[in-house]
């Protein structure tokens, strides 16, 4: 029983750790980041089974962690004020060509950021973005504003 309190909170805990440390896509990780992220499991699982070495606590730990997670993601789907603290929302960084400078503080998003995939989805200037839109897949989605060629 002590592993499975042990992997509900630690799985509880990474969920608020990764909410709090922001959105980034895989593969716009650093290899800093990368790495990082293969100390943390290791640090996880040390947490988790401590000296316990068996394959009856490996099994107990990794049922509770795949439960926990269905668990979430049931309950997240059946509820939206959940789904908002577990996935979050699109943010709006940009509208009508001027950045939210607020919104990208609190993201970590910088200028660049959005001209970089803003030049990946063609377009070459923020002032033709109607939106830049953080997705909850740490994404930008780069919205054009409607042509103004004769219709």
């Amino acid at each position: 029983m002590d592993l499975v309190i042990r992997a509900t909170v630690i799985f509880l805990f990474v969920l608020l750790v990764t909410r709090i440390a922001g959105r980034r896509e895989l593969g716009t990780l650093e290899p800093f980041d990368l790495i990082l992220l293969v100390v943390l499991g290791d640090l996880v699982q040390q947490g988790i089974t401590q000296s316990d070495e068996s394959v009856t606590g490996t099994l107990i730990v990794i049922s509770t962690i795949t439960l926990l997670s269905v668990a979430v993601s049931w309950v997240s789907f059946r509820s939206r004020p959940i789904r908002r603290v577990t996935e979050g929302e699109p943010i709006v960084l940009l509208q009508d060509g001027r950045t939210i400078d607020r919104n990208m503080r609190r993201e970590r998003i910088t200028r660049g950021d959005i001209e970089e995939e803003a030049r990946a989805a063609q377009i070459r200037s923020l002032d033709e973005l109607q939106w830049a839109i953080l997705e909850n897949n740490g994404h930008i989605s780069c919205i054009p504003r409607p042509s103004s060629e004769g219709s």
